[in-house]
């Protein structure tokens, strides 16, 4: 297949002359790291900051031993193998092994608990467990019988003795290559299955928000591989043209030593959450570090216009905010070196992808009225369907349409602009309040350095509007604070949408994305209630 690569033109004549790539075969081990090692052997692939790095060559040598030690346990195509490294060169071998042998790559976060690994491995009937020994540790008895535990300094030791095996096993765009088991606020998790030519998809949304980028490029992100955003938004595209990726993911992001990693490293593009942005803003003004960012890009919540104009004074250029679920991920975005962007919007459907606003009769939402976020289907992003779980499947699309979920508006020049998630949308007398709105125009106060704002019942209004609010050092929990923030959101957004209550909160809970759990903020205003506390 010929690498696409997409000219630098204004977007209507790159909307106009774009067409996907059609391959017969597609697989993400061969057509990423194979062909930079045949044509540039010698680039350097993958670098941890420890000192440890592998050139493309040595990526292709390495994986293709993994792969023969996979099947030495009686892997096979289809085969799920289970995945517990943290970011660095294990993470990355084990996955290019799996695509390899056209097996199906389960990722699992080192910071996932006994209870979400023991029901991904026996959900997704995992064959063997790729693990790091310090990984398992917490795991004891999470493991369920059955399932190979495959330490990683065994695949060490044995894919020494191994003879590479060039030949990969022949997969299709469609063939099943990844299962990531989605958060979802209540339920169990369900697993989305994902196909080889779902990075394929994923090309013109990470070309755009890079700022159409050039070799010798460096990229970096704290996001963990085990999701899509560090998997598909970070690693392999940049292994399929060519760049190094930096591996490295604290387990807990610390901004002080994020701008010294991008610094020291050079790091070029930078996927950042709004979470860790957010926490490189508590840093105060961060001018004068010698980065050479070409592109910062964030997604996963909504940026705000604050946020935005921050991280432009202090990062040195505006951030590329994107749009996508694990279901079909990098559908809308922006990218600034070829138009606008319009603060506070996600930005617009990316080249290739037909992304609307429906109503919930299926029908196309007029200009700014309130609708759910679809993708037409097909198209090389979407997912393959939960994994054993067609009821769901079926439910996630309308037609042709994969609905996603997400409720947005767009605008006459068609910009989307986000308004949270069907269940976190707050309906409050009569009204329907963003909770995203209410938290942008919270975060303006110099005395906000996170918030996080839910609707909880309420026997007049129905919701009521409450906002937890992590404070800045210096800044203490007071009524007239309190009231400060409420005249704040009346002043900004209306009366019928300022917090009824405030919380202050030492930490808000996080995903291991970087987003707000709200689900558990409304379970912690519950037990308060229940406890008899009071807010203001």
């Amino acid at each position: 297949m010929r690498r696409l690569r997409l000219k630098k033109l204004d977007r209507k004549d790159l909307l106009a002359t774009f067409r996907w790539p059609s391959p017969r075969w597609f697989n993400l081990a061969t057509d990423t790291v194979d062909r930079w090692a045949k044509v540039k052997p010698g680039d350097l692939a993958l670098l941890e900051p420890g000192g440890r790095k592998a050139t493309y060559a040595q990526l292709s040598l390495l994986s293709m031993k993994w792969a023969v030690v996979l099947r030495a346990y009686g892997v096979s195509p289809g085969d799920r193998v289970a995945i517990l490294f943290p970011q660095g060169l294990e993470a990355a071998l084990a996955h290019l092994a799996t695509y390899r042998i056209g097996a199906i790559a389960l990722p699992l976060s080192v910071l996932f608990g006994s209870e979400a690994v023991r029901y991904r491995l026996e959900h997704g009937e995992a064959r063997v467990l790729l693990a790091d020994r310090e990984a398992l540790e917490p795991l004891e008895g999470a493991i369920p019988d059955g399932v190979k535990i495959i330490p990683k300094e065994a695949l060490w030791t044995l894919a020494e003795k191994a003879i590479p095996d060039p030949k990969p096993h022949p997969t299709q765009p469609s063939d099943p290559a990844i299962l990531i088991y989605t958060s979802g606020t209540t339920g169990k998790p369900k697993g989305a299955l994902l196909p080889h030519g779902t990075l394929i998809g994923h090309f013109p949304g990470f070309y755009l928000y890079s700022n159409f980028p050039r070799r010798p490029a460096t990229y970096w992100s704290p996001a963990d591989w085990a999701w899509m955003g560090g998997l598909m938004d970070v690693l392999f595209p940049a292994l399929y043209y060519g760049f190094t990726v930096i591996a490295y993911r604290a387990k807990r992001f610390d901004p002080e030593e994020a701008l010294w990693l991008m610094e020291h490293f050079g790091v070029t593009h930078t996927f950042l959450f709004p979470t860790a942005l957010k926490m490189l803003r508590s840093l105060g003004a961060i001018r004068g570090k010698r980065l050479r960012l070409r592109s910062i890009h964030s997604g996963g919540e909504p940026l705000g216009e604050e946020l935005q104009a921050w991280a432009q004074e202090n990062l040195g250029l505006p951030v590329n905010e994107f749009y996508g679920q694990t279901e079909a991920n990098l559908l809308v975005g922006n990218s600034f070196s070829i138009y606008p962007i319009r603060p506070g919007s996600m930005g617009l459907p990316y080249p290739g992808h037909e992304v609307v606003v429906l109503r919930e009769d299926g029908s196309l939402a007029e200009p700014g009225e309130l609708g759910e976020i679809a993708l037409k289907t097909p198209d090389p992003v979407a997912f393959l369907g939960y994994w054993k779980n067609p009821e769901a499947t079926q439910a996630k699309f309308l037609g042709p349409y994969l609905l996603t979920g997400d409720l947005a508006t767009v605008d006459d020049e068609g910009y989307l602009w986000f308004k949270g998630r069907k269940d976190d949308l707050i309906k409050s007398a009569g009204y329907r309040i963003s909770p995203f709105e209410v938290e942008e125009v919270l975060l303006t106060h110099p005395g906000v350095a996170m918030v996080g704002v839910v609707g909880l019942p309420d026997p007049e209004r129905g919701e009521k509007v409450v906002a937890f609010v992590k404070l800045r050092p210096g800044y203490l929990p007071s009524p007239g604070l309190t009231e400060e923030l409420k005249t704040l959101v009346r002043s900004k957004v209306g009366h019928h949408a300022y917090p009824r209550e405030v919380r202050f909160v030492e930490e808000l809970p996080l995903t291991p994305t970087g987003k707000i759990q709200r689900f558990r903020l409304r379970t912690l205003a519950q037990e308060a209630k229940k406890n008899g506390e009071v807010s203001g």
